[in-house]
């Protein structure tokens, strides 16, 4: 069934307490949806979240009421897994109502444990076997530059997704078709879904290998909204050279026990542990009023 729903959007133009807190019920939003549903990936949705926040309120330029408008940028979550999170904001920035969240993972609903395209407003193509998003996006960006569109492309990658052999075959293709309207976001929490990245497959020295293979980077806190919007709105960061930023993020951000522990790439939390979940999270949420 595809979502065709009432859509209630915020406003585009809020302050960084308010998108702060937005951040807050996103999490408690990602938290009731695998729960409800009896599975999910909750921490590397939870890493993500103020990076699309970044992306979906003071960034990418987009219209809710028409999500197909020719123009528009084009985001990709190649960590399909992590789609609780997109989800949440496709709901929050208006292209589906809220009450579509509930519908995650249900029979014969659209909203499934992987995006997929034509089902829901606002996904651009249908993603979780990882390693596919970055290619796919150097295919829209190189279509775009060819057909004079001044649309632009940004991915998002997971950490262990760049173990991948395809993510470094693309990079290398973007620079080589310098493609200055493609940038790659890089949730860089330092987990995979079994261990620390350190200690299965290292990535360091991280930034000089996207240098080496042709792209602009910059390193960035993942977690502070007004750092990750102020340099995705600086790119590309130099002309003719596709654009990387490496967001140093927390796996499962904003819930204690779940911050850090690989176990919770794929765990739901019991009574006691979501009842803790939802206590940090709404302490968080008051601080900021």
């Amino acid at each position: 069934m595809t979502l065709h729903l009432d859509k209630k959007p915020l406003e585009q133009d809020l302050t960084v307490v308010d998108l702060k807190k937005l951040a807050y019920r996103m999490r408690r939003q990602i938290i009731d949806m695998a729960v409800s549903a009896g599975g999910g990936h909750i921490a590397p949705a939870l890493s993500a979240v103020e990076i699309l926040i970044s992306l979906y309120f003071r960034v990418l330029r987009i219209n809710p009421e028409d999500p197909q408008w020719p123009e528009r940028d084009r985001f990709i979550l190649s960590k399909g897994h992590g789609c609780c999170a997109l989800y949440a904001v496709l709901a929050e920035r208006g292209f589906l109502h809220r009450d579509a969240l509930k519908t995650f993972c249900q029979d014969g609903h659209a909203m499934g444990g992987h995006p997929e395209y034509g089902k829901i407003p606002g996904v651009e193509t249908s993603t979780g076997s990882l390693g596919h998003g970055l290619s796919i996006a150097i295919g829209i960006s190189l279509a775009a530059k060819n057909d004079g569109n001044t649309c632009r492309s940004f991915v998002l990658l997971g950490d262990g997704e760049c173990n991948e052999g395809s993510v470094w075959e693309a990079a290398m293709s973007a620079s080589q078709f310098q493609l200055d309207n493609l940038v790659a976001i890089v949730d860089y929490n330092k987990l995979l879904a079994t261990g620390f990245i350190k200690d299965v497959m290292a990535l360091e020295p991280f930034a000089m290998k996207w240098k080496s293979f042709g792209w602009e980077v910059r390193e960035v806190n993942g977690h502070d909204i007004n750092e990750v919007s102020r340099t995705l709105n600086e790119v590309p960061f130099a002309e003719k050279r596709p654009s990387v930023v490496i967001a140093h993020t927390v796996k499962g951000k904003g819930v204690s026990y779940m911050e850090n522990n690989p176990v919770w790439h794929y765990r739901l939390p019991n009574k006691e542990e979501l009842l803790q979940a939802y206590k940090e999270l709404n302490e968080g949420l008051q601080s900021l009023t």
